[in-house]
């Protein structure tokens, strides 16, 4: 059956593989909430598919299940009331272990085939994802539905890709022929199998449950590798939906559905992730959440490869501009789109003490910063219109940073705490803009996750471009901006990104952010500074996944 999967989903997957090639814009999933493209009852479904799960007992099958837990609160102000399945990991990790061999003897075209019927069923449950993703992570319903429905399974398809293209770049079999000269030639048949390296496991994080979680889960499956995924005790329920999608289908191809396993704390003051991550077990590892575990992961867990994204201190650079409207517009929905709570949300705005040159004339360091904070309050008096972009806080600890970040410098825009039109209790802020010198460094270049942004003071370009790579460099980054007329400050800064290893977006004034990633065309991070020490995706993603080992016998 696994083998009709793959065959079914040919045309996917080759268009996958195409675009990882070419670059070019190319997605099977809409993502585009339309009733043309899901059904005219998709978003009412998906909606009471939502609800159904909330107060109640989720099922997931695995071995070693103890008990139950959960204690997951929306930022628009309620309980989820889910319920989700404790287990004793030295039941279930060696169970996983157990299960690999069956995974890796269907072959290469049957996992890719079973993952690509796993990311079909979970983008034919989009609304049910993007209503859990909505509820966990605090976001927009429409940023929840496109990042984390059809832009997170493109992560995932994108993973399938290059791990689909890195196992087959050796061919399953040969006939080996030695010439002897006068002497019959030496032949024989090799063979060359795929191995996972072992459980692969998937450290969550709370603002992005599914868009996060996704490249690593199909990284690790499809190259032959069970995987358990803990999610972060905040954003449970999508990744919980998504896991018991990939059951269902391994359990209709007759594989143990705990092939794909979750693992939740049973009491989050206590989390389990480090004794998870250290289980002999434990081969592989994804992370995506703060720098000091993320760094903890990488010295303490010697049994495994691991994976990180990791906090950074994402920039931009002003220098000129040739459409200074369009940069303030761009700038004000990078600035609010989930309330700045995204690993590619600009963080520090490096602009002269002097001013820049623009279209509409020369604008000082306070004429820009003055546009920016009122092209804020007008992107944002349209209260519908913040309430989905905004989305909610995620945690109450980045709520205090706001208020406590106001100190750190002159505040150009105070953050205010909007009302949602539709959930009076929601969890709100809007972004926080403070002016700050550029001597003040110690401030403005460690993370402060969140709706914060300085603008910095510099004395030149020249300086703009020095301290941006300084905290690229230092403190690393997944994104930097710039804008400027002049090619040879483009040239300057684009050779400062490639130096400290940090992706670049130039000039935007149009409908693409520097927040924002396509997959099959984008690299998410690059794995050359210290935000991340590997790219959403590329071939070294996956090909450390596996090993091939060969056996051989005369013909």
């Amino acid at each position: 059956m696994s083998q009709s999967l793959f065959e079914q989903h040919q045309d996917t997957l080759q268009g996958a593989l195409k675009a990882i090639r070419t670059r070019d814009y190319w997605s099977p999933y809409p993502e585009s909430p339309s009733p043309r493209k899901y059904g005219e009852t998709a978003d009412k479904d998906g909606q009471a598919a939502f609800k159904a799960h909330l107060n109640g007992s989720f099922e997931l099958k695995m071995p070693g299940i103890t008990g139950e837990a959960g204690s997951e609160v929306s930022p628009y102000g309620f309980d989820l009331g889910v319920k989700y399945p404790t287990v004793d990991i030295d039941v279930l990790l060696p169970a996983m272990k157990d299960a690999q061999k069956a995974w890796r003897d269907i072959g290469v075209d049957a996992r890719a085939g079973i993952c690509l019927e796993i990311l079909k069923r979970i983008n034919a449950r989009s609304f049910e994802i993007g209503y859990g993703v909505m509820h966990t992570s605090g976001q927009g319903f429409m940023m929840a539905f496109q990042a984390g429905g059809p832009h997170a399974q493109d992560r995932g398809l994108e993973a399938v890709a290059y791990g689909y293209e890195a196992m087959t770049s050796a061919p399953g079999a040969a006939t080996w022929t030695k010439p002897q000269g006068k002497h019959d030639p030496l032949v024989l048949d090799k063979k060359f199998t795929v191995v996972g390296r072992g459980v692969g496991l998937v450290i969550g994080c709370s603002t992005f449950p599914t868009w996060n979680t996704y490249p690593g889960m199909f990284a690790s499956l499809v190259t032959g590798n069970p995987v358990v995924v803990k999610p972060h005790p905040a954003g449970i329920l999508p990744a919980a939906i998504s896991i018991q999608i990939a059951q269902e289908v391994l359990e209709e191809q007759g594989l143990p559905p705990h092939i794909v396993s979750m693992v939740i704390d049973a009491d989050p003051a206590q989390p389990c992730t480090k004794e998870l991550a250290q289980h002999a077990a434990v081969k592989l590892i994804d992370f995506t959440g703060n720098t000091a575990f993320g760094d903890w992961l990488e010295q303490n867990c010697p049994q495994a490869q691991v994976y990180t994204e990791k906090a950074g201190v994402n920039t931009i650079i002003v220098d000129s501009t040739d459409n200074f409207k369009g940069m303030i517009q761009n700038l004000s929905f990078t600035l609010s789109l989930y309330s700045g709570q995204m690993c590619t949300t600009p963080q520090d705005i490096f602009i002269p003490a002097g001013g820049i040159e623009t279209d509409q004339g020369h604008k000082s360091f306070d004429d820009v910063a003055s546009a920016l904070a009122t092209g804020l309050d007008k992107f944002l008096s349209d209260p519908e219109r913040a309430g989905m972009v905004l989305g909610c806080i995620q945690a109450e600890v980045t709520d205090k940073r706001i208020d406590n970040a106001k100190a750190l410098g002159t505040v150009v825009r105070d953050s205010d705490r909007p009302v949602n039109p539709w959930f009076k209790e929601a969890r709100m802020r809007s972004p926080l803009i403070l002016s700050i010198d550029a001597d003040k460094e110690d401030t403005y270049m460690e993370e402060l996750f969140g709706p914060i942004t300085f603008l910095i003071k510099t004395d030149s370009t020249n300086h703009s471009v020095e301290l941006a790579h300084k905290a690229v460099s230092n403190h690393g980054a997944i994104t930097m901006g710039c804008y400027t007329t002049t090619d040879a400050v483009l040239d300057q800064i684009e050779e400062a990104a490639l130096d400290c290893g940090v992706a670049l977006s130039s000039n935007l004034t149009g409908g693409v952010f520097v927040n924002q990633s396509a997959a099959f065309s984008d690299f998410h991070a690059t794995g050359c500074n210290p935000a991340a020490n590997a790219c959403l995706s590329d071939l070294a993603y996956v090909a450390n996944r596996f090993r091939v080992i060969q056996s051989r016998k005369h013909a």
